[in-house]
């Protein structure tokens, strides 16, 4: 995103973290670098400082929205639908990109993982992980699975995700896509939710309730 030349706009954190949230899904972590972001977007550093005192801020504005646009925001989209096999089998396939969201992988989660021993990537990373295993091995509860066995099931279905965004980066030629793709998610979801029987309403409440409690970020 680079801006045109002639009158500069007023630039916001926002557009700061975007910024670089790009930054870092095409050149990963050493991507993300004050001067080269500021030529960019057509700024000065000075607008930089004005919003965050230094690198490491923006990372850590950075991952808080990653944070929250692929996975707070994703679980309210996923929660919309009726039942838990509809949740599941959107939730894989925002994940897998049968929308074509990232057909090329999700390059910022493939970058954080890539540094995961970074000190701010590693608490964002384990943050995301455990509350999306979580918020799985919730809907699997609401299939009526005992809690072992959900989280069991609930990060086979997140391994997939990572797995097939490795297999999409890596090799795309050997990625389902298009109808093939959905098939594939379709087939994911019969896998994961075979042997299963929704609970009864009053059942799959209480365990919404449970599991909202337990993912629920922390303040």
């Amino acid at each position: 995103m680079v801006v045109a030349q002639g009158k500069r706009r007023r630039l916001s954190a926002q557009d700061w973290t975007t910024a670089a949230l790009d930054a870092l899904a095409t050149g990963g972590l050493a991507g993300v670098a004050v001067e080269p972001l500021a030529v960019q977007l057509g700024a000065t550093k000075g607008s930089f400082y004005w919003h965050f005192a230094d690198r490491d801020a923006l990372l850590v504005a950075a991952l808080a929205q990653w944070e929250r646009e692929h996975t707070d925001d994703v679980i309210a989209l996923v929660e919309t639908e009726p039942d838990v096999p509809a949740r599941l089998r959107l939730l894989l396939s925002l994940g897998l990109g049968v929308f074509g969201d990232h057909p090329d992988g999700n390059g910022v989660e493939l970058a954080l993982l890539a540094t995961a021993r970074h000190p701010l990537v590693r608490p964002a990373l384990a943050r995301v992980s455990a509350r999306r295993i979580s918020y799985l091995a919730g809907l699997f509860v609401e299939l009526g699975l005992a809690p072992v066995e959900a989280h069991r099931r609930g990060l086979l279905a997140y391994t997939a995700y990572l797995g097939h965004a490795q297999l999409v980066h890596a090799t795309p030629e050997l990625a389902p896509s298009g109808a093939a793709l959905r098939r594939y998610v379709d087939e994911v979801t019969a896998m994961l939710t075979s042997g299963t029987e929704p609970l009864p309403n009053n059942g799959a409440t209480a365990a919404r309730d449970r599991r909202g409690r337990r993912g629920r970020p922390q303040p």
